[in-house]
């Protein structure tokens, strides 16, 4: 049966979430779940409830922890990454008031702009090192990594470590799907939907209801108030680009120059979280909390509540087991998938079996969307060479890249803001020293 390594099992995010994912498929009774923390407590009470699940299932797995990546490596067939990048979560607030400071209010900071060249940095000696002992360990593993940016640091394994098979790996497709459906009212299980671009902009080409265009209904559902005021930035972008987009408004607002460039324009167009909240910090309590709730799961009386996610991964795995076909959107090497995109990381349907993942043809996007696309796919073409090259003025032109950042600084301000990150930043970046 299939072994399966996933290294940040401690995860308060993911962790309890893909082994209730995995214990809900039969199909997978009898496998080995290796999880791997380099944090012990973490690790123990990740291990407890693993265990826990399982007896309450009645689930036939073993539980191999351990904080020795290579010992829970060997003999893998899937690896699940959901780390952090180094540096965590105190880095991107560095990262967040630096670019602050020069007058750049991202959002978020985790996939384009100065947050997200210097994260995907970040992640790239720990991700190649991993790769490294996977091609002695278990060579023919697949890395399922959920690891923002997500359209460059595919690109960045692709290129830096060949031989390992690997796919970026997000929920937004699958969330945007069913937010839309809330939006017009069915049931998801009802819809269907052909998404393709980059990463966290990616492009409903196709949204059906019963077999039926469904766009009809989106159209008239953005005239109600109270609909348009949930995702007032992915509406006005459809609105203009004819299309409706992956990830949250609150995310989009920063990749792109038209919602972010000032306080009334973040006021206008994110007015729920507005310019004032420190996600970064809200983000350490709801962590705080979910630990907390996974001790108590762990030691106490009541059973675990188990509920399959739509997460893909687990969806991979088992068709790749038993070969039934699963179809997923992936993050993969443009090699002609989507024909007006150059050579980059691009988001697709995939479909999954027994043979591995087989990526689709799309084509043509719309010549719109493409162009946004484009603009992202330029500026991690320049994330990759810094990533793998240690060459700092190509980050600092990937940041210059960055339509945000190019539409509130000039070039000389640009160059400072990624000097002083670069200073700030030194501990986490070994391949510039």
């Amino acid at each position: 049966m299939a072994k399966i390594a996933y290294i940040g099992a401690g995860s308060t995010g993911f962790g309890k979430q893909f082994i209730a994912d995995i214990m809900s498929r039969p199909a997978l009774a009898g496998s080995t779940l290796a999880l791997i923390d380099i944090n012990q407590e973490n690790l123990d009470v990740m291990t407890a409830v693993a265990r826990k699940m399982a007896r309450q299932l009645d689930f036939p797995i073993t539980i191999e922890p351990s904080v020795d990546r290579c010992e829970g490596l060997d003999g893998a067939g899937y690896v699940l990454f959901t780390v952090e990048a180094p540096g965590g979560i105190d880095q991107r607030q560095v990262e967040r008031r630096i670019s602050e400071k020069y007058g750049v209010d991202q959002a978020v900071g985790c996939t384009t702009g100065l947050g997200g060249v210097f994260r995907a940095m970040r992640y790239t000696p720990l991700m190649l090192d991993i790769c490294r002992d996977m091609e002695r360990l278990c060579p023919d593993a697949w890395l399922l990594h959920y690891a923002n940016p997500t359209s460059s640091v595919p690109w960045i394994l692709n290129a830096g470590a060949p031989k390992i098979q690997s796919v970026g790996m997000c929920h937004s497709v699958q969330h945007t799907a069913q937010t839309l459906c809330k939006y017009i009212g069915v049931p998801y299980e009802e819809s269907g939907h052909w998404v393709a671009g980059v990463n966290h902009q990616a492009w409903f080409l196709r949204f059906e209801h019963k077999g039926q265009d469904a766009y009809p209904l989106l159209w008239e559902a953005m005239q109600k108030p109270e609909v348009y005021g949930q995702d007032v930035v992915r509406f006005e972008l459809m609105k203009y680009f004819g299309h409706f987009v992956t990830e949250s408004s609150y995310h989009n607002s920063e990749y792109v120059p038209y919602f972010r460039k000032n306080a009334e324009l973040i006021e206008r167009f994110t007015p729920k979280v507005g310019r004032w909240v420190d996600l970064q910090e809200s983000t350490k309590v709801h962590m705080a909390e979910r630990r907390e709730q996974l001790r108590q799961q762990a030691g106490g009386d009541e059973p675990i509540q188990v509920d399959r996610s739509h997460e893909y991964s687990i969806g991979i795995i088992e068709a790749m087991e038993t070969n039934v076909p699963f179809r997923f959107n992936g993050n993969v090497m443009n090699t002609g998938l989507i024909t007006n995109l150059p050579y980059s990381c691009v988001e697709v349907p995939c479909l999954v079996d027994n043979m591995g993942i087989h990526p689709c043809y799309v084509g043509d996007l719309p010549p719109q969307c493409a162009s946004l696309n484009r603009s992202r796919s330029a500026g991690d073409e320049l994330v990759v060479k810094a990533a793998l090259e240690g060459d700092r003025k190509a980050a600092e032109q990937a940041v210059a890249l960055d339509p945000l950042t190019a539409a509130v600084c000039t070039l000389d301000q640009i160059h400072d803001m990624v000097e002083e990150t670069f200073a700030g930043s030194m501990d986490y970046l070994p391949q510039l020293k």
